[in-house]
């Protein structure tokens, strides 16, 4: 079994920072690859980025590209966000997640169905 804990979250205006941290316990998660979610009141829940087990590959929608960067440490078993530019459209609870079995497929890592454990989430909420 994997625990994963996210941490980082708060308030913050437009146009400032976050760092989001997700460590994982119980199990190394450096051979998997790892993923950034985030679900706004009434939304379904959406896909933000993703890092590869090595971190060679990493994926991001759109809205968030050029403002989000995630990154891993596989020493200290954790993955990381950071969010610049910040938006109130950012405004949701992030979410990270963990996959077990191998891939660097950007469809795969897109989808929240291949993810085989998810931490309880933190808000990040962006005020105007």
């Amino acid at each position: 079994q994997v625990q994963l804990a996210e941490s980082g979250g708060g308030l913050v205006q437009a146009g400032g920072s976050l760092r989001l941290s997700c460590t994982a316990s119980g199990r190394a998660v450096s051979n998997y690859a790892m993923g950034w979610f985030r679900q706004a009141p009434g939304r379904d829940r959406e896909f933000v980025a993703s890092i590869t087990w090595n971190g060679a590959f990493t994926y991001y929608t759109d809205s968030v590209k050029g403002r989000f960067t995630i990154s891993r440490d596989n020493a200290k078993n954790t993955v990381f966000l950071q969010m610049s530019s910040l938006i109130t459209e950012d405004t949701a609870v992030y979410y990270c997640a963990a996959r077990l079995t191998y891939t660097t497929s950007d469809f795969d890592l897109r989808r929240p169905t291949e993810y085989d454990y998810w931490g309880q989430g933190t808000q990040v909420t962006v005020s105007s």
